[in-house]
C-alpha cells in the first residue's frame, strides 16, 4: 500500500510524506504506482518551475518520501498542491484504500 501523509498549518500546506508501494501488479506493471509517481512528480516539477517556494526533500534510492516548504508557501503552491490531493483522491476512490492510503493532518493537532 501506497501511504500518504499530508501536513496543513494555518490552512496551508507544510509536509507532504509517501512511502509504499501499491501492489496493484508486478514492478514495472503497476499502474497506481505509476499514476501516482506521475502526479507527485508533476506537482514537484510545477512548484519548481511556477513558485519561489523552498523546500527540503529526502529522497532515497529515486523515492520522494519527505517534502517539507521551508517557509509560508504561496497561494500557487496551494492551488499545486491542491491538485495533486485531488489527482491521488481520485485514484483511492477508483481502486481502493488497499493501494493507496491518504491522511491529512494539521500541525499541531
Amino acid at each position: 500500500m501506497i501511504r500518504v501523509q499530508v501536513v496543513k498549518e494555518n490552512g496551508h500546506y507544510r509536509k507532504f510524506m509517501i512511502d509504499g508501494h501499491a501492489g496493484y501488479a508486478d514492478s514495472g506493471e503497476d499502474i497506481i504506482c505509476a499514476a501516482v509517481s506521475a502526479l507527485v512528480i508533476n506537482a514537484i516539477n510545477s512548484i519548481e518551475a511556477f513558485t519561489e517556494d523552498g523546500y527540503t526533500c529526502d529522497c532515497k534510492d529515486g523515492m520522494i518520501q519527505n517534502w517539507e516548504f521551508s517557509s509560508s508557501v504561496s497561494p500557487e503552491t496551494d492551488l499545486l498542491m491542491d491538485s495533486l490531493i485531488l489527482g491521488l483522491e481520485t485514484i483511492r476512490k477508483s481502486y481502493g484504500d488497499t493501494y493507496l492510503h491518504i491522511e491529512k493532518k494539521e500541525a499541531g493537532c
